[in-house]
């Protein structure tokens, strides 16, 4: 098996973090276009999951699944706004 086969894509600073930041400088929700624009731009890494999971622990939280990130915005954005 070679070393790239089971790579993840580890978005850095977090996707989470970057839509909250998007959103408040916009002022208003962010539309599921500007979502998947954005998870197209943004930085990320390819990391074996075990570094992933590490990079999560120290980020203190589990960033959203790109593959899924408007879903996940969704019921993110609702917890952060609370």
């Amino acid at each position: 098996m070679k070393d790239t086969e089971n790579l993840v894509i580890y978005c850095v600073p977090s996707l989470v973090a970057t839509l909250l930041n998007r959103e408040r400088a916009k002022g208003s929700p962010l539309t599921e276009k500007e979502v998947l624009q954005i998870r197209d731009a943004c930085p990320a890494i390819a990391v074996r999951p075990e570094t992933a999971k590490e990079m999560d622990e120290k980020r203190g939280y589990k960033d959203i699944n790109p593959d899924y990130c408007w879903e996940q915005w969704l019921k993110a954005r609702k917890e952060l706004m609370l």
